[in-house]
């Protein structure tokens, strides 16, 4: 588990605790919450912006479906040219979760737009701390300064305030997230999304992963589409959705979007930091039924393949360490092992979807040998130190794992008992 993670949980259990014992006394009270109806749920939408999300496991979602088969048509001529079989190859990053550790993203990035080879992405997707990373990325080198400035000279109360002892128990959540809200919004400015409108416009996407709490479904965002749309409420919904993305449940509290059904009443939903489903994700589930779809539009979708790019802002070995036997820090441990799991859970899953279609796969992570020992949750001090170990490392040419860890040893182990 993340240092982050490891510190906050270990309060959070405290806190939980105490906040079941009020509950059975019937002294919690929460936001009145104007959840949506089950037997409608999946069936709502955003008041007044229908076309800018879908449920990542509902494959007949034509949302991202038609968004992608647009984008074919509005790339420009020489971003993606075809090769002498007319097959196009189209570069697209997925950047994962990670905290703090984002600092190693964001110097990655970095790195790699100064050693020359970042190509532009047709597809980038973020998750979490990923989210923040992706949006900055979609707009390329230009951007690198203010990932540099954002995980580089903050510290934890940049991006959190402890709430009251009463506003916990009686709360959503152990912190503040409106230093972090604040943090978003430097970012994520009127320029900012003029140019991600653009880039829409020009065939490229950006897509956002938040977990919708009440229906447990992982939702994808067009953050493109969401640009396009402009205005004051445009820019306003963009940070929100980064917020949501970002903001790790329980920790800090969640983000409520205001959904329509189909005859006009309002609710709202619940959505949290998109790690709690999903460490990193890519849109292959939406891309199941596509192909009718492109073909009745005229496109043929065998002539485009993916180059998967996956940025993961984690360790992807076992972090070995004793374990007290008090309930705070087994529980610490178990939440930290669950977390890993998913990590590990997701990449193969990408790697599975790669395979089968004989993609190009390519996987960074942060390396074994980077020991960090941060003073507290967001240490600026270990963040530059991040950043400048993620920096070095792609400016001195990164060289792409093309398996999973532990991949290679289990086809070896499944060799050995045939």
């Amino acid at each position: 588990m993340s240092p982050i993670r490891t510190k906050l949980m270990s309060g959070l259990l405290i806190v939980i605790f105490s906040m079941g014992v009020l509950s059975i006394q019937g002294c919690t009270t929460m936001r009145p919450h104007n959840a949506v109806p089950i037997d409608i749920v999946g069936k709502v939408t955003i008041s007044d912006m229908p076309d800018i999300r879908s449920d990542i496991d509902n494959p007949d979602s034509v949302v991202i479906q038609k968004s992608l088969i647009g984008s074919f048509k509005e790339e420009g001529k020489d971003d993606y040219p075809a090769n002498a079989l007319g097959i196009k190859t189209y570069p697209v990053l997925a950047i994962s979760a990670g905290g703090p550790n984002g600092a190693y993203g964001a110097g990655f990035l970095t790195g790699w737009s100064k050693e020359g080879s970042r190509p532009l992405f047709k597809i980038i997707t973020g998750v979490s701390s990923g989210a923040i990373i992706a949006c900055c990325a979609f707009l390329g080198k230009d951007y690198d300064d203010q990932l540099e400035k954002f995980f580089t000279t903050m510290s934890t109360k940049d991006i959190m305030k402890k709430n009251n002892f009463f506003g916990i128990l009686f709360g959503g959540s152990f912190m503040s997230s409106a230093p972090l809200a604040k943090k978003i919004s430097a970012i994520v400015d009127e320029k900012l999304i003029a140019k991600v409108a653009g880039e829409h416009r020009r065939g490229r996407r950006l897509f956002i992963g938040t977990v919708n709490l009440d229906a447990q479904e992982f939702v994808v965002w067009d953050m493109g589409a969401l640009a396009c749309k402009g205005g004051p409420d445009s820019v306003k919904m963009f940070r929100k959705i980064i917020l949501a993305s970002a903001a790790m449940p329980m920790m800090f509290p969640p983000t409520y979007f205001e959904v329509s059904s189909a005859s006009g009443k309002l609710y709202d939903e619940m959505h949290v930091d998109g790690g709690a489903m999903r460490e990193v994700f890519y849109i292959d589930q939406l891309t199941k039924n596509m192909v009718g779809v492109a073909k009745v539009l005229g496109i043929d979708l065998s002539k485009y393949r993916p180059q998967i790019y996956i940025l993961i802002t984690s360790y992807m070995s076992p972090n070995r360490q004793q374990v007290k036997g008090n309930l705070v820090d087994i529980g610490v441990r178990a939440l930290g092992t669950l977390e890993a799991a998913a990590y590990n859970g997701d990449i193969y899953r990408l790697f599975a979807f790669a395979q089968k279609r004989n993609l190009d796969f390519n996987l960074a992570y942060i390396p074994d040998d980077f020991k960090s020992h941060p003073k507290e949750v967001f240490d600026k001090k270990e963040m530059q130190r991040l950043f400048r170990r993620g920096y070095d490392d792609a400016v001195n040419g990164y060289k792409w794992h093309k398996i999973p860890p532990g991949y290679a040893a289990e086809e070896e182990n499944s060799e050995k008992t045939e």
